[in-house]
């Protein structure tokens, strides 16, 4: 008996579904950052969020130099742009964010909304990313 073209569908759209849930699972939600769990897992492309809604995601690859001011936050510098990441505790705590973007552990970075600012202030916390 062969498999019908509805069974076939509903069998791919699960594998799909599980391989989503993993992925997420081989990631850390820290709040403002998302960190890799595994020692040797390294991002392909860094994603960008803000309170808007608006998400920019680029490559590792195309990361000239990161550079960071406790005073002035972390700044990326891609070619033809500058991205700045303002907040407090950039490079402190158990996932450092300066340490984790120069060794391709963050996979993404969100800006906190305003009513959060002063919730937590010994974690890292990111006030504004502009790009």
């Amino acid at each position: 008996m062969s498999d019908s073209p509805t069974i076939s569908r509903i069998a791919r759209r699960t594998a799909e579904d599980e391989r989503v849930r993993e992925s997420d699972a081989l990631c850390d939600d820290l709040g403002c950052l998302g960190w890799l769990r595994g020692r040797r897992d390294r991002a392909l492309m860094l994603e960008l969020r803000k309170c808007d809604g608006s998400i920019l995601a680029i490559g590792y690859a195309w990361i000239e130099r990161i550079t960071y001011d406790p005073s002035e936050g972390i700044a990326l510098h891609i070619p033809g742009a500058l991205i700045s990441v303002v907040g407090r505790n950039l490079n402190g705590g158990d996932q450092p964010v300066f340490e984790g973007l120069t060794r391709h552990r963050v996979v993404w970075l969100r800006e906190a909304p305003r009513g959060q600012w002063f919730e937590d202030a010994t974690g890292c916390f990111i006030e504004r990313i502009d790009w």
